[in-house]
C-alpha cells in the first residue's frame, strides 16, 4: 500500500452537496492542512434541493473559517465550489487542467433503486458517461504541467505528477441476489436486479480496466445503507418520518422480512478518509506489465437490522426529539406490504479486509445514529 498524506494535496470530492460529500469535506476541513478542496455539483432535482443548498451553505460557513490570517504560520485549506455535472466532459477536463486534483473522490452518481426503473437514461448519464470522463481525467491527468494555467498554479505543487489515487462510491446493491451473507467482496457479482446495481458494477470494471491499462491507484467502496442528519429524503427513514409527521401511512417491505446494514454517515466518512491515505501499490507482474492498483471495500456495519426493529428504534428516538408527541399511535400509521422490484431481502457487510488493511471498523450503533438524525430533524424543520 503506498501511503498518502493528504496536508498540502489538491482534493476534488464530485457530488460534494450530496449527503457523504458534504460530511467528506466537513472532515477535510478539519484534517486536512494547506490543501486545496474542489467540490463540484449538479445540484439536479432528483430530490429537494433547498437540502442540497442547506449543505453547501454549511460548507461556505466553515470555509470562511479556512482562511489564513496574515500572521499564520502555515498554510490552511481552501474550498471552491463548482456548479457542474460530471457527465459533461468539457467540465470536467476544465476542472482536471485549472485545478490538477491529486486525490479524486468521486461521489457523483444517480442514486435510488426504484428511480432507476422508471428513470434509466439518469443513470447512464451520470453513473456511466460521468463516471467514463472521470476516469478519462485520471488518464490524462499526468499530461498537464503546471505552466498550462499560470493564474492557479499554485493550487498544485510545481511537480505536479498526475492523479495519485482514485477513490470511488460503489454499492452494496452490486451484490443482487447473493443468498450468501454476509457479503464479501471475492463473491461474484454477476447478478443485478436493478439499473442502479448494474451501474455501480460496471463502474468497477471500468476503473479495474483503466487502473490496469494507465496503471491508475483505484480504489471502489461499497457503501451500505448510510443514514444520518441531512441525508437523502428518499431513503426509508428519513421517508418513514416524513410519512409519520403528516399522518400518512409507512410502508414495510417485505412484510417487515428485510434485513439492512446500516452504516452511519460518520462512520462510512471516516472509511473514506482511511483509504484515501493509503492508495493499492503500483507493482509490475512477471511479465514485466503493471499489475492493477486496484481494490475494492466493503464499508458497512456488519450488524443487520431486521426492518420492523429499526422502525421501533426510529419511532422511539422521534418522540424522544419531539418530532413526535408520545402518544403517536404508530400501530395505525404502519403497514407490512411485498418486496418491491429491484429490492433484495439482506443486506449484510463482511468488513474485514477494510479492518485487516485501514484498521477501521464501523463503531455508531443504529439508536447512536437514529438520535442523532431525530436531533437534526427536529431542528432543521423548526
Amino acid at each position: 500500500m503506498q501511503k498518502i498524506d493528504l496536508n498540502n494535496k489538491t482534493i476534488l470530492v464530485t457530488g460534494g452537496a450530496g449527503f457523504i460529500g458534504s460530511n467528506l469535506i466537513k472532515r477535510l476541513f478539519s484534517t486536512t492542512k494547506g490543501s486545496t478542496i474542489v467540490n463540484i455539483d449538479n445540484l439536479n432535482d432528483y430530490y429537494d434541493v433547498s437540502l442540497k443548498d442547506y449543505r453547501l451553505k454549511e460548507l461556505e460557513r466553515l470555509a470562511s473559517h479556512l482562511s489564513p490570517l496574515t500572521s499564520h504560520p502555515s498554510p490552511l485549506t481552501s474550498y471552491h465550489f463548482l456548479k457542474g455535472d460530471i457527465a459533461d466532459k468539457a467540465t470536467i477536463d476544465q476542472v482536471f487542467s485549472e485545478y490538477k486534483p491529486q486525490i479524486v473522490v468521486n461521489l457523483a452518481a444517480q442514486a435510488g433503486v426504484r428511480y432507476s426503473i422508471e428513470n434509466p437514461d439518469a443513470y447512464i448519464q451520470s453513473n456511466l458517461i460521468g463516471f467514463y470522463n472521470i476516469l478519462e481525467a485520471c488518464r490524462h491527468s499526468r499530461e498537464l504541467s503546471s505552466s498550462d494555467s499560470p493564474l492557479t498554479s499554485h493550487l498544485s505543487p510545481l511537480n505536479y505528477t498526475g492523479v495519485e489515487h482514485l477513490i470511488y462510491a460503489s454499492s452494496s446493491s452490486v451484490y443482487g441476489g447473493n443468498k450468501k451473507v454476509p457479503f464479501s467482496t471475492d463473491d461474484r457479482v454477476d447478478n443485478p436486479v436493478s439499473l442502479y446495481a448494474a451501474t455501480k458494477k460496471s463502474n468497477e470494471l471500468m476503473a479495474h480496466c483503466y487502473s490496469k491499462l494507465y496503471n491508475i491507484p483505484a480504489t471502489g467502496l461499497r457503501f451500505f445503507t448510510v443514514y444520518g442528519p441531512a441525508g437523502r429524503p428518499d431513503m426509508a427513514y428519513f421517508g418513514f418520518t416524513n410519512k409519520l409527521l403528516r399522518g400518512e401511512t409507512i410502508q414495510i417491505y417485505n412484510y417487515g422480512n428485510c434485513r439492512r446494514d446500516f452504516t452511519y454517515v460518520d462512520d462510512i466518512v471516516e472509511g473514506i478518509i482511511r483509504v484515501m491515505q493509503g492508495a493499492p501499490e503500483k507493482k509490475a507482474g512477471e511479465d514485466g506489465l503493471p499489475i492493477p492498483p486496484y481494490a475494492v471495500y466493503n464499508i458497512g456495519g456488519g450488524q443487520p437490522e431486521n426492518l420492523l426493529d429499526f422502525v421501533k428504534i426510529l419511532q422511539e428516538e422521534l418522540v424522544r426529539a419531539g418530532v413526535l408527541p408520545e402518544d403517536y399511535d404508530f400501530e395505525a400509521h404502519k403497514q407490512l406490504v411485498p418486496m418491491q422490484p429491484g429490492d433484495v431481502p439482506t443486506t449484510y457487510a463482511d468488513a474485514t479486509a477494510l479492518e485487516r488493511d485501514y484498521g477501521f471498523t464501523p463503531k455508531i450503533t443504529l439508536r447512536e445514529g437514529l438520535r442523532k438524525f431525530a436531533e437534526w430533524y427536529k431542528q432543521y424543520y423548526d
